[in-house]
């Protein structure tokens, strides 16, 4: 995952908003969102490669969802994968604190990255370029692949589109949602952060929805829960920027 705005506790009928858009190598093979066979509680994508994934939610109201921490000089080989954080919170009993403490443990056995995870009730961040976390207050939050709420023009943007549009509508429209996440405005020379790559690569990835020769957004997903604990999970797919498929998941967490 590589860019994810949320909001909590702030609507008047839900008390989570999360949009997130995936990107990735358009040839890594990828499932779409489903409950996993092997876990029939998780409800995610899965990333077919390494068995993990980037967001997700279990029916019992775990929720966790991950992006990479982009510096090209901080990257090495043969690190676990990052999938396996989300998915071994998702599939754990363990509670957010007790995992983010273990988790902390292993910092340096994965590349960088950041992570949400806990319940709708109770969300908190981790990242392992800063080794700490904390629990999040009520708001509207961006994060891309810098820390949380690192103020890159995508994440501004992101942040800006969702609390506006929160603000203004009692009722949630998910295609209102999408819209927001299908934006393919680049950013301004002046405006791009510097994080190591090559400043027309840093133009490719400043959109919200990627689209390139060979990388871009393969999946979007909005992710609603109302304060009765209802979940209306949608994913978007798609292929080479265009439409792919769409899936819809309803439920109520126990």
């Amino acid at each position: 995952m590589c860019l994810i705005a949320f909001n909590t506790n702030q609507h008047k009928k839900y008390k989570l908003i999360m949009i997130a858009n995936r990107d990735e190598f358009y040839p890594r093979p990828t499932a779409t969102a489903e409950f996993w066979d092997d876990h029939p509680n998780i409800l995610a994508g899965r990333d077919l490669e390494s068995l993990g994934t980037w967001m997700g939610i279990s029916q019992s109201g775990r929720i966790s969802a991950l992006t990479n921490y982009r510096d090209p000089t901080l990257e090495r080989r043969r690190k676990t994968s990052r999938g396996d954080i989300v998915a071994d919170f998702l599939t754990g009993l363990d509670s957010a604190e007790s995992y983010l403490n273990e988790l902390k443990k292993t910092a340096t056995d994965y590349n960088g990255y950041n992570v949400i995870l806990g319940t709708s009730d109770q969300l908190y961040y981790y990242s392992n370029q800063i080794d700490e976390y904390y629990e999040l207050e009520s708001g509207t939050y961006g994060l891309s692949n810098h820390l949380l709420n690192t103020p890159w023009p995508k994440v501004t943007s992101v942040k800006s589109k969702l609390d506006t549009y929160i603000n203004s509508h009692q009722e949630i429209n998910p295609n209102d949602l999408f819209r927001i996440l299908i934006d393919k405005t680049k950013a301004d020379d002046e405006l791009l952060p510097t994080t190591g790559v090559s400043q027309k690569l840093e133009k490719q990835l400043s959109p919200i929805f990627i689209q390139s020769e060979n990388y871009g957004t393969r999946a979007s997903t909005v992710l609603l829960i109302d304060y009765d604990n209802n979940v209306n999970f949608i994913e978007r797919t798609f292929n080479n920027g265009e439409l792919k498929r769409e899936n819809t998941f309803t439920f109520k967490i126990k």
